[in-house]
C-alpha cells in the first residue's frame, strides 16, 4: 500500500547504499597511486620483455579504458536492465577486478613470476574494474537524482561526490597502513624510458604490497553488490516501462501519498514515449552536458589525484604518502562545503568561484614548483587548486549531469556525457607525466610551469563557459528540464 507520509529515513538509506558506488569509484581510481611503484618494480623484473615507462603509463591508466567502455554502455544498460540492476552488475565487476588484480596469476600463471602474459592478464582485470567504475559514475548520480525530491536533489547527488573523495581518502589511508614500516622501491631511469630497481629496495613492496592494496577493494565491493539488491528501482524508470503502481509505492514512501500522486502525474506527462531522439531538445542540451564533463577533466585535477605521491616526492617532501592523506582530508572538508551549500548558493556560482580558485592555485604551482625555499607556497597552491575543485567541479558537475537532461533522453545523454568525461580523463592522466617532464634545455623547469599554466588557463575558460552558457537548475524538478530546453 502507498504510504500516507514520506519517510526521510527510507530516502537516506537508499541514497547511502547508492553512494557506495561512488565510494568504489573513488577507491578504484585512486588505489593505483599507492600501488604503482611496487607494481612497476615487479614488472621491471620480467625476463621476456622490457617494462618501459610507456607500458607503465598504459598499465597505470588501463582502468580508464574500462571506464570509457562502461560509461558508453551505461545508457543502454540503464534503459534495458534498469538503474538498480545495472548497479548490481557494477558491484560484481568491482569485486572480480579487486581479486583478479591482487592475484592475476590465478589458475593461469606461476605465482610471482612477471611475464608479458601476466601483464596482459593484470590489465584485463583493471579494465573490468574500470567498466564497473564507468557504470557507477553514470548510474549512481542518475539513480539518486531520480529518487530525490527536487528541493534536496542537488545536496543528495553531491553526497555521491563526497563518497568518491571519501573513497580516495580511504584508499590513501589503506595504502599507507598496508605499506606500514615497509618502503616503496627506489626506481632509477637508465635512459630511453627504461628503468631499474635500485639495490636495497624493499622486496616485500615489490612482491606483495601492491597485491594487498588492490585486493583491499574486495571488501567494499562485496558489500555494495549485496546491499544494492535491497534498494528499489527508480520511479521514473518504473513509469517508463509501464509499472506506475510500483512507482507510486516508491514515491509515496519518500514523499507521502499526496505529493507522490502529483509527482507521478508530472512524470507521466513527460514520459509520453519511452524514448525520444537524442537531439529532440536541440544540440545545445547535449553540448552543455558534454562540455561540463570535458571541463571537469581538462582542468587537470586527476593528474594531481592519481600522481599525488610522485608530485610530493618531486617537491622534496620526505613522506609523500602522509601528505597525500592530508590532501585527501582537505578534499573531504571542501566537498562537504558543496554538499551543504549547493541548494542555497546554486550550481553556477559554485562552479564559477571554483574555476577561479583553481586558476589561482594552478598559476601558483606553475610559478613556484621546483624552487627551493618556495615548497610551502607550492604546497598551499596545490591545496587551493584541489580544494577549489572539490567544492565546485567535483560535485556540481555530477549534479548537473544527473538533472540537466529531459526524462526521455536521460539514459543516452548521461552515457554520452560521462563517456566524454572518461575519454578526457584518460587523455589528461596519460599526458601529465610527459608534459610535466618536458625540457627546452637540460635541467630547466619548462614542463612544470607549462603544465600548470595550461591548467590555469583552462580553468579561466571553464568559468567563462559556465557564466555564459550553463543554465541554473536550482529548485527545478526533473520534469522542468523538458520545458527549459524547449525554450532554449
Amino acid at each position: 500500500m502507498p504510504s500516507e507520509k514520506g519517510n526521510k529515513g527510507y530516502l537516506i538509506s537508499i541514497v547511502m547504499v547508492a553512494v557506495l558506488g561512488g565510494l568504489l569509484f573513488g577507491y578504484d581510481t585512486a588505489v593505483i597511486s599507492g600501488a604503482e611503484k611496487g607494481l612497476q618494480a615487479f614488472f621491471i623484473g620480467a625476463e621476456d620483455f622490457v617494462y618501459t615507462d610507456f607500458l607503465h603509463g598504459l598499465t597505470s591508466s588501463s582502468a580508464l579504458i574500462g571506464c570509457i567502455i562502461g560509461s558508453a554502455l551505461s545508457g543502454w544498460l540503464a534503459s534495458s536492465l534498469g538503474r538498480k540492476r545495472t548497479l548490481v552488475v557494477a558491484g560484481v565487476l568491482f569485486f572480480v577486478s579487486a581479486l583478479g588484480s591482487m592475484c592475476p596469476e590465478f589458475m593461469l600463471f606461476e605465482k610471482g613470476v612477471p611475464t608479458f602474459s601476466l601483464l596482459l592478464a593484470f590489465n584485463v582485470y583493471r579494465v573490468i574494474g574500470g567498466i564497473g567504475v564507468g557504470l557507477a559514475s553514470a548510474i549512481c548520480p542518475m539513480y539518486i537524482g531520480e529518487v530525490a525530491p527536487s528541493g534536496i536533489r542537488g545536496m543528495l547527488v553531491s553526497w555521491n561526490q563526497f563518497a568518491i573523495i571519501f573513497g580516495q581518502l580511504v584508499v590513501y589511508f589503506v595504502n599507507y597502513l598496508i605499506l606500514g614500516e615497509h618502503t616503496n622501491p627506489v626506481i632509477e631511469s637508465i635512459g630511453q624510458g627504461v628503468n631499474q630497481v635500485m639495490p636495497g629496495s624493499d622486496p616485500w613492496s615489490i612482491s606483495t604490497g601492491w597485491r594487498y592494496m588492490f585486493g583491499s577493494e574486495a571488501v567494499p565491493a562485496g558489500l555494495f553488490a549485496v546491499l544494492i539488491c535491497f534498494v528499489p528501482e527508480t520511479p521514473r524508470y518504473l513509469v517508463s516501462i509501464g509499472q506506475s503502481d510500483k512507482a507510486l509505492l516508491v514515491l509515496s514512501r519518500i514523499n507521502g501519498l499526496d505529493t507522490a500522486r502529483q509527482i507521478l502525474s508530472e512524470i507521466k506527462a513527460t514520459i509520453t514515449v519511452k524514448t525520444e531522439r537524442l537531439f529532440t531538445y536541440g544540440y545545445l542540451c547535449i553540448f552543455v552536458g558534454v562540455m561540463l564533463s570535458v571541463f571537469q577533466q581538462i582542468v587537470g585535477i586527476n593528474a594531481v589525484l592519481y600522481y599525488a605521491p610522485r608530485i610530493f616526492e618531486d617537491m622534496g617532501m620526505k613522506d609523500a604518502m602522509v601528505n597525500t592523506v592530508i590532501m585527501g582530508v582537505v578534499n573531504i572538508i571542501f566537498t562537504l562545503f558543496a554538499v551543504f551549500t549547493v541548494e542555497k548558493l546554486g550550481r553556477k556560482p559554485l562552479l564559477i568561484c571554483g574555476s577561479l580558485g583553481m586558476a589561482v592555485g594552478a598559476f601558483g604551482v606553475a610559478l613556484t614548483f621546483g624552487h627551493e625555499g618556495q615548497i610551502l607556497i607550492t604546497m598551499i597552491s596545490i591545496m587551493i587548486y584541489s580544494a577549489s575543485f572539490m567544492f565546485s567541479w567535483g560535485p556540481i558537475c555530477w549534479v548537473l549531469i544527473a538533472e540537466i537532461f529531459p526524462n526521455t533522453i536521460r539514459g543516452a545523454a548521461v552515457a554520452i556525457a560521462v563517456a566524454f568525461q572518461w575519454i578526457f580523463n584518460f587523455i589528461v592522466s596519460s599526458s601529465f607525466v610527459p608534459m610535466f617532464n618536458m625540457h627546452l634545455t637540460e635541467g630547466d623547469d619548462f614542463g612544470h610551469w607549462f603544465t600548470y599554466g595550461l591548467y590555469g588557463f583552462i580553468c579561466l575558460l571553464a568559468a567563462l563557459f559556465v557564466w555564459r552558457i550553463v543554465p541554473e537548475t536550482k529548485g527545478k524538478t526533473l520534469e522542468d528540464m523538458n520545458r527549459l530546453w524547449k525554450k532554449a
